[in-house]
């Protein structure tokens, strides 16, 4: 009896060993665009989506949904029509097999009453001046964040940004919530950023849910504001490195002036002759 029950363990452990990589690659690759039950985001709900449509085409969309699109299949050309021309991305480390455990774990939470990845529910109120006060600070870095990931300001920039503006490494954020289509889809991003630049960043330090809903009051009234960064800050950086130049050449000719010129040159020509 024993025996058996240590072999049904020793079964069972790779199945559930693959189910919980499948949802830690579902959370960090795919939440940011999908739920499951919790409507659209810039990607399609995927609650029974393996009833919409059979698990060996699902596959091969998975694994390179462009190759899809570009021949033509009605099914994914109807994807990207509603996700409003967007394609999705062929998504790093994706293999056959972690497919069909993705699949696997669709089917599974597409059971359940709530999924774990129903997503951020948001509520449709005008936001406060408060939370977006919130925001800018969150994004600014003059509030931490809770698990120490990077203030946005390290890499972004966002129109009302006063010095010398934001970081220039990632995308200027005016617009961001009209790009991601508003509220949810901007959470979710925010939740689980998938750019091979912000995953490893925030991998390990993701944003919290109580700092996500300042953030997002922050980029809709940015976007409310309408136009793009202020180029002032651009112009002010411009002026501060000219000036800085300025002030280390004037500081390397002091400097020079008062060199050790030479000894014997100076005693010669300072003889006057008999």
């Amino acid at each position: 009896m024993k025996l058996l029950l240590v072999l049904g363990i020793a079964f069972l452990l790779p199945s559930s060993a693959s189910a919980q990589e499948a949802a830690v690659f579902f959370r960090q690759n795919c939440h940011n665009c999908h739920t499951i039950g919790g409507g659209r985001l810039t990607g399609p709900d995927l609650k029974d989506v393996t009833q919409r449509k059979d698990r060996p085409w699902l596959e091969k969309f998975i694994l390179n949904p462009k190759l899809a699109i570009d021949s033509g299949n009605p099914y994914a050309l109807q994807l990207q029509q509603e996700a409003r021309g967007v394609v999705m991305p062929t998504v790093t480390g994706l293999t056959p097999s972690r497919v069909q455990a993705l699949l696997d774990l669709i089917e599974a939470e597409s059971m359940r009453e709530k999924s774990q990845f129903v997503g951020l529910q948001i509520s449709d109120r005008p936001f406060l001046p408060a939370e977006i006060a919130e925001g800018r600070d969150l994004f600014m870095g003059s509030k931490r964040l809770a698990n120490g990931g990077a203030s946005c300001v390290s890499c972004h920039t966002v129109k009302g940004i006063r010095g010398l503006g934001g970081g220039k490494l990632g995308p200027d954020l005016t617009r961001v919530y009209e790009r991601l289509q508003g509220r949810r889809g901007l959470a979710a991003w925010l939740l689980a950023p998938a750019s091979t630049t912000m995953q490893p960043i925030f991998k390990n330090r993701p944003l919290q849910t109580e700092e996500v809903l300042p953030l997002v009051a922050l980029l809709e009234d940015s976007a409310r504001q309408g136009g793009e960064a202020d180029s002032t800050a651009q112009f002010n950086f411009l002026l501060l490195g000219l000036g800085g130049a300025v002030l280390v050449l004037l500081a390397i000719d002091a400097v020079w002036r008062r060199r050790f010129r030479a000894v014997r040159r100076p005693l010669v020509h300072g003889v006057e002759p008999r």
